[in-house]
């Protein structure tokens, strides 16, 4: 990504991630991370390796992230995000999968890079504060419709 950046500058880069909504093994809890950046609590999200799979990504980025595994059950959600200009002046706009993830067991999440300062379980009934899109997301996890969601 620096070399890139070096050889690009600011200029908008379009990047690939994933968002994990990690259920716990009973399906009454979800994973939360607060961001180390902002505070927000989220779901576990992160940028697609070149060449790795997206649902490989997502299993990637939750051990990362929370120090726990899962095993990705379906693609949830797949949606273009708002273009962001980060505090360096560098700009990037994300194409997110959403997938919805079960937890391999009953583990503990805890904060296992520097990306977040928490990782905690939350009852399906006492959510933190996510912005809409998370919340989207959810609904369509616990929905358990198999087909994705996308916009035509």
């Amino acid at each position: 990504m620096l070399s890139l950046r070096r050889r690009i500058g600011h200029d908008p880069l379009w990047m690939p991630g994933v968002t994990a909504m990690v259920l716990d093994p009973a399906r009454t809890r979800l994973l939360g991370v607060r961001r180390a950046d902002d505070g927000r609590w989220t779901p576990v999200t992160g940028i697609i390796d070149p060449g790795e799979e997206p649902a490989r990504a997502a299993v990637r980025e939750v051990a990362e992230e929370a120090g726990i595994a899962c095993r990705p059950l379906r693609l949830v959600d797949v949606r273009t995000l708002p273009e962001v200009t980060y505090a360096n002046g560098d700009r990037a706009q994300y194409l997110d999968l959403c997938f919805l993830c079960e937890a391999a067991e009953d583990a503990t999440p805890f904060p296992a890079d520097g990306e977040n300062t928490e990782a905690r379980w939350f009852l399906l009934e006492e959510l933190p504060p996510m912005n809409d899109r998370f919340r989207e997301q959810l609904a369509l996890a616990l929905a358990d419709v198999p087909a994705a969601r996308f916009r035509a």
